[in-house]
């Protein structure tokens, strides 16, 4: 690997070779680093990835897990899981080392969940997809052990069994709407179709 400085742009480039599966060597490079520091960084972690060390960050290691993993699951499975690794794993761990990451860490992220208002459901989905990322790391890439195991989960599997109104029940809460025949009609379509409120405010 090298490092040089654009001096048409004043960015500096990291230049890397690489082998594919085919066991082909490439030349590529990396533009577009605002200092000198900023290449060796990324210039590090993209050696740790090549040769599989745990000093990482766990964003790397996410990328890695990426492309080993996204030909492996179905396409709408992988969006959820995608999904959920940007929006609520990556901008708490991505920045710490994958092998300093301890059951408190774990802990407290799960704390910030708990106070967020997500369904049980959803809370149990969040954390079996980091628990799974560990998971990945402990069998093919040697970490010690599973950090949410040790913490432990938190959510359901499944959701609390639902109330649902009668047709006597409905019809007596129908009257209550009589001066309102929007809210009416809507909850009349919500009960006979069993459609979702999302998909009636989008009519």
């Amino acid at each position: 690997m090298s490092i040089h400085k654009d001096n048409a742009t004043g960015k500096w480039r990291v230049v890397y070779r690489y082998t594919d599966w085919t066991g082909e060597t490439h030349q590529s490079s990396k533009r577009g680093f605002s200092t000198k520091r900023e290449a060796q960084m990324w210039e590090r972690e993209l050696l740790l990835k090549k040769e599989a060390k745990l000093d990482m960050t766990f964003e790397s290691f996410y990328e890695i897990y990426v492309e080993d993993m996204q030909n492996r699951i179905r396409d709408n499975t992988w969006g959820t899981k995608t999904n959920i690794a940007r929006t609520k794993i990556l901008p708490y761990f991505g920045k710490k080392k994958i092998n300093e990451i301890t059951p408190r860490d774990v802990r407290m992220w799960q704390g910030t969940l708990l106070k967020s208002g997500y369904r049980e459901t959803y809370l149990k989905t969040i954390n079996n997809q980091l628990s799974a990322m560990f998971n990945y790391a402990c069998r093919f890439y040697g970490l010690n052990q599973n950090p949410c195991k040790l913490a432990g989960s938190i959510g359901k599997s499944k959701a609390d069994e639902m109330e649902i109104f009668t047709r006597e029940e409905f019809a007596e809460f129908l009257n209550c709407l009589y001066d309102k025949p929007e809210s009416h009609l809507a909850f009349e379509i919500l009960f006979y179709t069993g459609m979702r409120v999302s998909e009636l405010l989008a009519l």
